[in-house]
C-alpha cells in the first residue's frame, strides 16, 4: 500500500525567485491502478503538449512494467516457460538491477518474486472465509520466492533468465517509483526545472514551488479513515515514498494479518512498525526502500539505514499508550535532510 501525501499549503514569500508570475500547469489522471498528480512551473508552458507527453511516457512504462497488463513486458516474462536467457528492454534491465541491489542489501527483505506468497495469504482474490495458510503451504510457496536464487540478470547483454519456469516477477513495489522518475525526465526534457510528480502517494520533486519555496509534503498519520499529517517535511530534488500496513490487512480468530509479507519467513510482518517513509535520490529507490524498511521493521531497518546512510522515518505503534499512540524514529540521514541548507 502506498500512503497518499498531504500537500501542505505554503505561505507567500516576498523574495520569490521568479522575475514574473510563474505559470503553473497541473495534470491529474489514472495510471498503474491508482492516480497521478503533476505540478509543473515555468514560463510559456504548453499544457496540451505536456499532457500528451506525460500520457505517452506513462503508457510506455505500463507497457513494460505493469503486472495488470497481460501483454506487458513483465507479464510476458512471467508467463514464459523457458529458462533460457530472454532479451529485455534497457528500462526493464535498469529496474531489475535496482531491485537486485535492494534485495542484496536487505538480505532478501525486498523481493520481486513474492507473488506466490501474496496470493497464498489472500492479498489477491481472498475471501474472509479462506483459512490462514498452513506451514506446509508456506514452505511450498517459498520454493518459488527468492530473486537472487531464481533470477539471473545480465546487464551487459540485457537478458534475464529464470531457473524455474513457474517463477514470476511483480514490480509493484518499484515500478511506480520508476514511472514517477520517467515522467520527471519528460518534464526536464521540456525545459521544466520546478515540478512535483506524484503517483499513488510516491513522488519526486525538483526546484521550488510557485511561491519560491521548497516543496512541503506531509507524512500521513497511520490511522484508518483519517488523512492528517504526522510530520511535514521540505522535499526538493529528491524522491519520497511511504509504505504502511494499516489499510490493507485482514483479521481472523483475533489475529491481525498485514499485507506486508516478509519474504524470508513467508509470513506477514508481526513487528510494531506501521509506517515507513524514505527520502532518496529518486522515486524508484525511495519506493523500493520504503517497502523493504517496512518489512524489516524499525529495529532492523534503522540499523540498515545507518549502515547505508539512508534517510528513513519510522512510525511504530506504542502498545503502552493506547490505540492511536505512536513512537517515531528518524535515521541520521533523515534528520540531516530536514536541516535547512
Amino acid at each position: 500500500m502506498r500512503i497518499a501525501p498531504v500537500l501542505a499549503l505554503c505561505t507567500v514569500l516576498s523574495g520569490c525567485l521568479f522575475d514574473t508570475e510563474p505559470e503553473v500547469v497541473r495534470l491529474s489522471g489514472e495510471t498503474m491502478g491508482t492516480t497521478f498528480n503533476i505540478t509543473a512551473i515555468g514560463e510559456d508552458l504548453d499544457q496540451d503538449a505536456l499532457a500528451a507527453a506525460v500520457e505517452e511516457t506513462l503508457a510506455e512504462v505500463n507497457a513494460k512494467m505493469s503486472n495488470w497488463d497481460p501483454n506487458s513486458e513483465v507479464s510476458t516474462f512471467s508467463a514464459a516457460t523457458s529458462t533460457d536467457p530472454m532479451p529485455v528492454s534497457a528500462e526493464f534491465a535498469y529496474v531489475m538491477a535496482a531491485a537486485n541491489a535492494v534485495h542484496e542489501k536487505t538480505g532478501g527483505a525486498f523481493d520481486v518474486t513474492l507473488g506466490p506468497l501474496i496470493e497464498l495469504w489472500g492479498f489477491g482474490p481472498r475471501t474472509p472465509e479462506d483459512p490462514v495458510p498452513s506451514d506446509a503451504e508456506i514452505r511450498s510457496a517459498l520454493n518459488s520466492v527468492g530473486q537472487n536464487r531464481l533470477l539471473t540478470l545480465d546487464t551487459e547483454s540485457e537478458t534475464l533468465a529464470k531457473s524455474d519456469p513457474d517463477v514470476g516477477i511483480n514490480l509493484s513495489a518499484i515500478a511506480k517509483g520508476y514511472g514517477i522518475d520517467a515522467v520527471a525526465e519528460t518534464l526536464r526534457a521540456a525545459g521544466i526545472e520546478d515540478y512535483l510528480v506524484e503517483i499513488g502517494g510516491d513522488l519526486v520533486t525538483s526546484g521550488q514551488n510557485d511561491q519560491g519555496e521548497a516543496w512541503r509534503i506531509g507524512i500521513e498519520k497511520p490511522q484508518v479513515g483519517a488523512q492528517s499529517p504526522q510530520l511535514i517535511v521540505s522535499v526538493s530534488d529528491r524522491g519520497m515514498a511511504s509504505s504502511g500496513d494499516y489499510k490493507n490487512f485482514f483479521e481472523q480468530d483475533g489475529v491481525r494479518y498485514s499485507h506486508i509479507i516478509d519474504p524470508t519467513t513467508g509470513r506477514p510482518i508481526t513487528h510494531r512498525t506501521t509506517s515507513v517513509t524514505v527520502l532518496a535520490e529518486n522515486a524508484m529507490m525511495a519506493d523500493a526502500w520504503a517497502t523493504a524498511m517496512l518489512a524489516l521493521g524499525q529495529e532492523k531497518g534503522l540499523e540498515l539505514a545507518e549502515e547505508h546512510k539512508l534517510a528513513v522515518y519510522f512510525i511504530s505503534r506504542d502498545v503502552t499508550g493506547g490505540e492511536d499512540a505512536y513512537i517515531t524514529v528518524q535515521s541520521t540521514a533523515f534528520k540531516d535532510a530536514l536541516e535547512p541548507n
